[in-house]
């Protein structure tokens, strides 16, 4: 599990191992969910798993801390191995959120295929030909990446290309979506996307804000949506999570400023016969 921008291990009032990566997280900065506890960690049961929680200094500049993800990228993918040496038979995630894509993009650029079995991206900070990259290593092809999107995620997507230049020309961040045969595109703020997701058995809440960049984790039901992908991955596949989906995320803005509803003919309004 690792976090995106503004945190800093150690540091109070920004350790993420204090806040949303604590099993008991403090109110400071403000109060969020435990991711741990959210995945089904800490309960005592033998079967349980095993969560680590992946800091990295990623406060200062937005420019930095991007700088400073690459790095821990590298540091990341060297825990990873380590964990397979140790335990060559456990299955390996990734839980990500904002900048903290980013980490794990780097990372599967540096570990060989079969290390990573899921990678769950909450509204990532991060472009889409990154990320295209990363799934073409050997460590990407085997790997299935859920790109958990919202338009309420509208305003910090425009700021990130804004501030920092794309790799490739007219290039997007996650929030339009990803083309990759080993991803799919989640929306949570779509209608039709939370129904599909309720047959599965994601009782995930709607949407209530029009700006939000934390609802990929802090939206009622959505972690518990997480686990089930973790640990029941032959249940939660990406051709059942891609059925019934929409072909298109919906455009940008479109949660901000709704397009107006054209007015209903009336009696009045129609010709006669």
């Amino acid at each position: 599990m690792t976090h995106g921008f503004s945190y800093e291990p150690g540091r109070h009032g920004h350790c993420p191992h204090r806040h949303i990566l604590s099993l008991d997280p403090e109110s400071v900065p403000w109060t969020a969910p435990s991711w741990p506890r959210g995945l089904g960690l800490g309960t005592g049961h033998s079967d349980e798993g095993i969560g680590l929680a992946f800091g990295w200094f990623a406060r200062g500049s937005i420019w930095a801390a991007r700088r400073r993800a690459v790095s821990a990228g590298r540091a990341l993918a060297k825990t990873l191995w380590l964990i397979r040496q140790r335990a060559p038979h456990r299955r390996v995630h990734i839980v990500a959120h904002s900048m903290g894509i980013e980490v794990a993009a780097e990372a599967l650029h540096h570990l060989p295929g079969g290390e990573v079995d899921r990678i769950i991206s909450m509204t990532g900070a991060c472009y889409q030909s990154r990320i295209q990259d990363a799934l073409q290593t050997d460590a990407g092809r085997s790997a299935s990446f859920v790109n958990v999107t919202s338009r309420e995620n509208d305003f910090y997507d425009c700021l990130y290309e804004q501030l920092i230049a794309s790799p490739v020309p007219a290039d997007r961040t996650l929030g339009q979506g990803l083309d990759a045969e080993n991803a799919v595109t989640l929306q949570l703020d779509c209608a039709d996307t939370l129904q599909h997701l309720s047959s599965l058995g994601a009782k995930i809440a709607p949407p209530e804000r029009r700006i939000c960049h934390w609802s990929s984790y802090m939206r009622p039901g959505i972690l518990r949506f997480y686990a089930n992908l973790l640990r029941h991955p032959e249940h939660m596949t990406l051709d059942r999570l891609r059925a019934g989906l929409p072909t298109q995320p919906a455009r940008r803005w479109s949660r901000i400023c709704p397009r107006p509803k054209l007015p209903q003919p009336s009696f009045f309004m129609q010709r006669p016969t």
